[in-house]
């Protein structure tokens, strides 16, 4: 099964854009909110190497980016080629 994690913040619209898209390709996530968890922001920050907007999402241990880059991915036909198994 893919795995697919996304750091985001309670009020983020950007992180609903690209949560939406996964849902509507029925992927499944787990979600981990920066804004509430210290350890989780020190831990995106160190897998983006320092990258500090959000969503930064991650497929199979990739980083892909933020919901532009998702959105780009999923445009190109990239985003159904790495949600395969």
């Amino acid at each position: 099964m893919v795995s697919v994690i996304i750091y985001s913040t309670l009020t983020c619209p950007y992180c609903v854009h690209a949560k939406n898209l996964l849902k509507e390709k029925g992927v499944q996530f787990q979600e981990y909110y920066i804004d509430q968890d210290s350890d989780k922001r020190a831990e995106m920050l160190a897998k983006t190497n320092g990258a500090r907007t959000v969503p930064q999402i991650f497929i199979n241990g990739k980083h892909v980016g933020g919901f532009d880059d998702l959105k780009l991915m999923n445009q190109m036909g990239q985003l159904d080629l790495l949600l395969r198994d």
